[in-house]
């Protein structure tokens, strides 16, 4: 019988980053994650410039601690999803990072380039509408069952 190595460690509670420009619609995420009892410590950016800034620690920033999930809206000023998840991907330090774009473009141009950027998942807000407590309740299932990279920083 083969023994088992390499037991899990200890689960920290994941972290989210919200980065969307929109006030409406980082209410209506927060306000979904209240009525599904996700109690996962949620934290916004309003834009990729300002999500790099807390993901690094810089800038003034107080670096958000891993395991974290980020949530990404793509039409945003200064810097857009697309252009941030680009950047995580060059950056060693960054470049695994799990994210989940949340938008409201349905442009196949970004859905292709959200995957070419290794994109867990593209979530149109439209399609979520009213469904929008079904669509965190899901991410909710996600990332309690998904194993993420132990990093000790």
């Amino acid at each position: 019988m083969e023994q088992l190595t390499g037991a899990l460690p200890v689960r920290k509670e994941l972290n989210i980053l919200l980065v969307d420009d929109d006030d409406g619609d980082a209410k209506a995420v927060r306000r979904a994650f209240r009525k599904a009892s996700i109690a996962n410590h949620l934290t916004r950016a309003v834009d990729g410039i300002d999500a790099l800034g807390i993901l690094r620690g810089t800038g003034g920033k107080t670096r958000l601690a891993p395991p974290y999930v980020v949530l990404a809206d793509i039409n945003m000023p200064r810097m857009n999803g697309i252009d941030l998840v680009a950047e995580l991907r060059s950056d060693p330090a960054l470049h695994n990072t799990v994210v989940f774009f949340l938008t409201t473009s349905k442009d196949q141009k970004d859905i292709t380039a959200a995957y070419d950027l290794n994109a867990a998942g593209y979530i149109a807000k439209e399609t979520a509408g009213r469904d929008f407590l079904q669509l965190v309740s899901m991410m909710d299932r996600y990332w309690r069952i998904i194993e993420l990279p132990v990093t000790d920083t």
